[in-house]
């Protein structure tokens, strides 16, 4: 039962039919609902009483402030006292979608109000992220930033406020009872599990705290963040006991210089058993760092839900490779209908040979993962669940980008998942595969070892002889034969230059078992120009043709794309085939 519903059941708040007004019984105040300030006081109003255990007759919502000359209206007064004229929490609420800037803003005006009103601590929310202070005694009244507010009768903050096993903030009635009035002790918290749309909106919120409108490019952002993340769940995932506080959070009485040294303690930690996700150093200001661990340390990443937390990172993914890297970003809907078309299982080895986000990977994971619930009960049989869909993901799941930055984030996308980023490398795609082992350390990247290949290659970029060493090594790399393209001994000359998806198309064959499925997109240039008929020769030659898929003009607008496409759906020869059509 969520803080509402129990809020209503305790009698504490009432609502209309419709919902939409919002009446506080014990101060016959009603409020607009649909005011989306409104929904986020409501909870930090019921969090006060039901979580806290503050008396509902301490508390006052909508107080007038007089500020100088000016009447202003705190959204919510704690006070100390049951006569309420003692004031000793000021609590400021602001919608989820706020601003960085409008929430430091939100900060200094309730600081304000806290110090006219002689109160002692503050507490700004917005849901998505919260912030609490100490009013000090002295004068000038400085700021002391604070891991939460105390509970009803504690004497004394604790240092911090998340610990392994500590209570849940949903549930209610385990903090200081009322009539506990002294000597009691600050209960902690244990990590949060959040909805998709609330993960989503803390991944965008967070990423725009450090674009900072411009001051930082917004994939530079995007890769900082990424490597908070990775701290996160590596401190979720770092053995600690119960009681134990989690390293991920705000401390009492720390400067924000050592709060990145502990960050940054967590990244190393991280790095040395997974070296290839980041190679690069946090380049993150103390202050900054200091903002996103208020984004992301209530939240619990890894016990979220796990299509929440990854559909979340997928739409904050979605929402920043529309910008300048769309190139990198199928649609979801191509990938969806590529992989439910393939007869993928646990067994069978997946490579996306220009894996970009991942898309095609964790779609491909994502199946496996339902089929998983189809034999095995994810709660009776739960280790027999894991093990099927986790032992696909770590040891059949491969990816290469080319792009380092694009790379980390596709690990980063199939560690939000729950692993399988190990397979992942960042090199070139149109490597042969000894180069590719030797460039990643990775042994798995053999060819004929695969029997699924499902990719979008890079469209319209053109491999020329003079950059790249390896367009001998592809028969499409060659002239065609005749007498104009060949040398005085017979040889096939060398092209000048060959598109990128043409060369996939043959890097893709080698990766493939005999008898193993290519699914790639592709422009439809290859299929209708008469100049390429000879890569349709080719197609002949190593592939039988099960389907070709024309997707709509549109498929790839979103992505900054407009070149008709279609998706062709290959099966590998066996070699006895390719050599009679060839010969023929």
């Amino acid at each position: 039962m969520n803080l509402i519903e129990t809020g209503i059941e305790r009698g504490l708040v009432r609502f209309d039919e419709e919902r939409n007004f919002i009446t506080y019984i014990d101060q016959n105040k009603k409020r607009n609902f649909n005011n989306p300030e409104e929904k986020v006081q409501a909870e930090a109003f019921l969090t006060l009483v039901l979580i806290y255990g503050y008396p509902v007759n301490r508390i006052k919502n909508y107080v007038s402030v007089q500020i100088a000359s000016e009447t202003k209206e705190a959204d919510i007064i704690v006070y100390s006292d049951d006569e309420c004229e003692s004031t000793f929490i000021v609590v400021e609420c602001k919608k989820e979608e706020i601003t960085d800037q409008e929430f430091v803003k939100a900060v200094n005006q309730a600081y304000s109000y806290c110090v006219s009103e002689g109160g002692s601590f503050v507490w700004i929310t917005s849901k998505i992220k919260d912030e609490y202070y100490e009013v000090s005694d002295k004068k000038p009244k400085s700021r002391i930033s604070i891991p939460d507010i105390p509970q009803f009768g504690v004497k004394k903050l604790a240092p911090y406020k998340y610990v392994k096993g500590g209570i849940s903030q949903t549930d209610t009635g385990k903090v200081a009872e009322p009539e506990v009035e002294y000597g009691a002790m600050q209960k902690f918290f244990e990590l949060e599990v959040v909805s998709e749309n609330e993960l989503t909106r803390i991944f965008i919120q967070a990423h725009q705290a450090l674009w900072g409108g411009g001051q930082r490019n917004p994939s530079v952002a995007f890769d900082e963040l990424d490597k908070l993340i990775f701290c996160k769940i590596w401190d979720e995932k770092h053995p600690r006991k119960t009681g134990d506080p989690y390293d991920f959070q705000i401390f009492r009485d720390e400067t924000t210089d050592e709060l990145l040294k502990r960050v940054k303690g967590l990244y190393s930690q991280g790095r040395k058993k997974d070296s290839e996700v980041f190679k690069e150093d946090i380049n993150l200001s103390a202050d900054e760092t200091q903002t996103i661990v208020k984004y992301l340390q209530r939240i619990n990443l890894n016990k979220t839900d796990l299509d929440s937390k990854g559909k979340a990172f997928e739409t904050f993914m979605g929402s920043y490779f529309r910008g300048d890297f769309g190139q990198y970003f199928t649609p979801r809907t191509i990938v969806k209908f590529i992989v439910d078309s393939l007869p993928i299982n646990n067994q069978s080895r997946v490579l996306d040979t220009s894996c970009g986000s991942g898309g095609f990977l964790l779609y491909a994971l994502d199946k496996v993962r339902e089929q998983a619930t189809e034999f095995y009960d994810k709660v009776k049989e739960e280790k027999d669940h894991f093990r099927h869909w986790h032992d696909f993901a770590e040891k059949n799941l491969f990816g290469i980008e080319i792009n380092d930055q694009i790379a980390r984030t596709a690990k980063m996308n199939m560690i939000i998942h729950d692993d399988g980023h190990t397979n992942v490398i960042a090199a070139d795609g149109l490597l042969n595969d000894e180069d590719l082992r030797n460039k990643s350390r990775n042994k798995e990247f053999q060819y004929g070892t695969f029997d699924f290949i499902i990719t979008n290659p890079p469209f319209g970029s053109s491999i020329k002889q003079t950059e790249k060493a390896y367009l001998h090594q592809y028969s499409l790399g060659k002239k065609e034969l005749d007498w104009l393209s060949t040398t005085a001994n017979g040889k096939q000359l060398i092209r000048d230059s060959q598109s990128t998806e043409i060369l996939f198309l043959e890097q893709c064959h080698k990766f493939l078992t005999e008898q193993g499925y290519l699914a790639i997109v592709i422009p439809d240039g290859i299929l209708t120009n008469s100049s390429m008929q000879y890569v349709r020769d080719n197609l002949e030659e190593l592939y039988r043709i099960v389907a070709v898929v024309s997707m709509p003009q549109t498929a790839f607008t979103a992505t900054g794309a407009g070149v008709k496409s279609s998706v062709l759906f290959l099966r590998k020869h066996k070699e006895k085939t390719t050599e009679k059509i060839s010969n023929q």
